[in-house]
C-alpha cells in the first residue's frame, strides 16, 4: 500500500515537472537562448550538484553492463532532449505536448525486446486510447491529422525527441536494475552534459558567444527549469523502478492536459476544448492503465 502511494505521488511529480519544465525551456529559446545550449547547461548544472552524492557511490563495484547502457542512454537522452528544445523553440507547447503520448508505444516495443515486460489487454487498451486522444488535439492544428503536418520542422523535431527518449527510457531502465535509481540518475546527468556538450562542438556553436545571451533574467529561468528537470527524472527513475517501463510512460502522458493549459495560459494557443476532449479520453487510458495494471 505505502509502495503504492509513493510510486502515485512520483508520477504526480512527473506529471507536473515536466509541462513546467517544457514552458521554461520555450522561454529560454524565445529570449534568444540556443536550444543546444539550454540543452547542455540543464544537465551541466545538474551534474554539479551530483558531484557529493558521487563520492558515496561504489563505481568500480558496478557491472560493465551498467556503464554500456549508461553511455547508450546518455546518446540517447542528450539527442532526444536537444531535438524537444528545438522544437519547443517554434512549436505550440499544446499541440508538441500531446505527440508525445505515441512515446508510451515506441517505449512498449523496445520494452519488449530488451526487458521482457509484455503488455496485457487492458494495458493495450490503455495505450490506444492515449493514442487516440491525441488525435483530437493534433486535428486542431492548420494542416489537421494529416502527412502534412509531418512535414512541419517542429513536428519532425518532437517527434526525433519522441523516439529517441523513449528509447532511453528502457536503457535507463536497464541501468536502474544493474545499479539504483540515485545512481542511474547521476549517470543520466554526467553521460548527457558529456553529449550534449559534444552536440554543441558538432554543430560549431560558439560557446562564448552564446553565453554572453544569458542575462541575468534567464539566470532565473534556468534555475526553474533545472529543478523541473531534476523533480522530473528521479521521479521518472522511481517509477520505472516500481512499475513496467511502457504502463509508466503511457500514465506520463497525463502530463499532456497541463501542457494543453499552459499553452493556452501563458501562450495564447487556440482550440483549448478540443484539445481537452482530446486530454480527456488520455486520460481515460491513464486511468485504465492504473487500475487494471496487475490484471
Amino acid at each position: 500500500m505505502l509502495e503504492t502511494l509513493f510510486t502515485t505521488f512520483a508520477v504526480f511529480l512527473r506529471i507536473i515537472s515536466n509541462p513546467f519544465g517544457n514552458v521554461f525551456q520555450k522561454q529560454l529559446t524565445s529570449n534568444n537562448n540556443h536550444p543546444l545550449l539550454v540543452n547542455f547547461l540543464t544537465y551541466l548544472i545538474l551534474s554539479f550538484f551530483c558531484f557529493y552524492i558521487a563520492f558515496r557511490v561504489g563505481w568500480l563495484d558496478l557491472p560493465a553492463q551498467f556503464w554500456f547502457y549508461s553511455l547508450l542512454g546518455g546518446i540517447a537522452g542528450a539527442l532526444g532532449n536537444g531535438f524537444l528544445v528545438k522544437a519547443l523553440h517554434t512549436g505550440d507547447l499544446s499541440v508538441l505536448g500531446p505527440i508525445n503520448s505515441y512515446k508510451s508505444v515506441v517505449g512498449v516495443v523496445m520494452a519488449i525486446f530488451l526487458l521482457g515486460e509484455i503488455p496485457n489487454l487492458v494495458g493495450l487498451l490503455g495505450i490506444v486510447l492515449i493514442i487516440y486522444g491525441s488525435y483530437f488535439v493534433l486535428d486542431t492544428t492548420k494542416e489537421r491529422f494529416s502527412w502534412v503536418l509531418l512535414k512541419k520542422k517542429e513536428i519532425q523535431y518532437r517527434i526525433a525527441a519522441m523516439v529517441l527518449t523513449a528509447i532511453e527510457a528502457v536503457f535507463i531502465k536497464k541501468v536502474i536494475l544493474d545499479s539504483s535509481t540515485l545512481v542511474a540518475f547521476i549517470s543520466w546527468c554526467w553521460f548527457g552534459a558529456v553529449f550534449s556538450f559534444l552536440l554543441l562542438f558538432i554543430n560549431r556553436l560558439d560557446l562564448k558567444v552564446e553565453l554572453a545571451k544569458v542575462n541575468k533574467p534567464c539566470l532565473n529561468k534556468y534555475a526553474f527549469l533545472v529543478i523541473c528537470v531534476g523533480t522530473m527524472q528521479m521521479t521518472t527513475n522511481y517509477s520505472f523502478d516500481h512499475m513496467p517501463v511502457g504502463y509508466a510512460l503511457s500514465l506520463f502522458q497525463l502530463s499532456t492536459i497541463v501542457s494543453v493549459l499552459l499553452g493556452h495560459r501563458l501562450f495564447n494557443e487556440q482550440d483549448i476544448r478540443k484539445k481537452l476532449i482530446g486530454t480527456a479520453i488520455m486520460v481515460a487510458g491513464s486511468i485504465v492503465i492504473i487500475l487494471f495494471k496487475d490484471l
